[in-house]
């Protein structure tokens, strides 16, 4: 069954989920995935799939790369299949490999008071949201939450995460429009450890991750939390458009040097032929996927398990 928030957080005293609602999510989990599933599977119908034929092998590497699963996980999963000798079902022993490509489950790191999570990416891809929904769950979970307003660019981003904040019931730090993120980020940390928050979430601008004089301002963000709190940032989200496809690579390969990111948040799987993007991510960058977006609801962020998911992009 899919994890659950409290799993996530190491949290054995939170509020727990019941079966139905752990299995409701992999409902709308195998849902969200039912295009990556089609890219991924196509006519190869395990029945129909011969383990001696070479072209079968063909189109089945074929159907991986057109999946997004990247060519460098492909071949590693043609060669793991390859290597079982007799196969039996295909769709069981792909979604074997997968979850275990995918590795183990990971926590999200909100053990110190108070814990400091940067949260990186793209413009696009959901990440103020991804930030409100976050802090939301982590009140569900007693988690005294602050905000930070890094991003202090793009019009109405303040604005729209102070809306979040509200909705969360979390304290909020922002600044003027154009100020230096930097300085928000310092000021969201100070804030936190004066007011005895467990959890500072710091927004950032999103932008490309080949704009190179951009991408050193966020590495400046992250020095200036360092030098603030010993061991902040504790965690460094990067939040991933799963539409983007192989590009996606590219971002957190980019990012991740930049940023030091040590998870991967994948959003928009639910308008997406491209889950396999969360393999390739996983296998080439070592980059664990720890939340995924399959919604626009408050339920759809989720904590990310890898034989779940595995099953459902290829299994259904």
């Amino acid at each position: 069954m899919p994890r659950t928030w409290a799993e996530l957080l190491g949290d054995t005293d939170g509020p727990q989920e019941s079966e139905a609602e752990r299995a409701g999510f992999f409902g709308r989990l195998r849902d969200s995935l039912g295009k990556s599933r089609r890219a991924l599977t196509g006519e190869l119908a395990a029945a129909a799939f011969d383990p001696g034929n070479e072209e079968d092998w063909e189109r089945l590497e074929e159907a991986l790369i057109r999946g997004d699963v990247g060519v460098r996980a492909t071949a590693e999963l043609v060669r793991r299949l390859e290597a079982r000798g007799e196969l039996g079902d295909l769709g069981e022993a792909l979604s074997e490999e997968i979850a275990d490509m995918l590795g183990e489950p990971g926590t999200l790191n909100v053990e110190a008071k108070p814990s400091v999570i940067l949260v990186v990416g793209v413009n696009g891809t959901g990440k103020t949201t991804t930030i409100g929904k976050l802090a939301q769950k982590l009140r569900e979970h007693d988690r005294s939450v602050l905000l930070g307003a890094a991003d202090t660019f793009r019009a109405a981003a303040e604005e729209q995460l102070e809306i979040w904040a509200q909705r969360a019931k979390a304290d909020f730090v922002g600044a003027a429009h154009g100020a230096d993120p930097a300085a928000v980020a310092y000021d969201a940390v100070e804030a936190a450890r004066a007011r005895g928050h467990d959890v500072a979430i710091v927004d950032t601008a999103g932008r490309l991750h080949t704009q190179s004089n951009l991408m050193e301002e966020l590495a400046k963000v992250r020095r200036v939390i360092e030098s603030r709190l010993e061991g902040a940032p504790h965690e460094t989200l990067l939040v991933v458009d799963a539409t983007t496809g192989q590009n996606g690579l590219q971002q957190a390969r980019l990012f991740g040097e930049a940023a030091q990111v040590t998870g991967v948040v994948l959003t928009k799987l639910d308008g997406s032929a491209k889950g396999g993007i969360a393999v390739a991510i996983a296998y080439e960058l070592g980059l664990p996927v720890k939340l995924i977006g399959v919604g626009e609801s408050l339920d759809d962020l989720r904590p990310f398990d890898p034989q779940d998911f595995a099953r459902a992009l290829v299994a259904g």
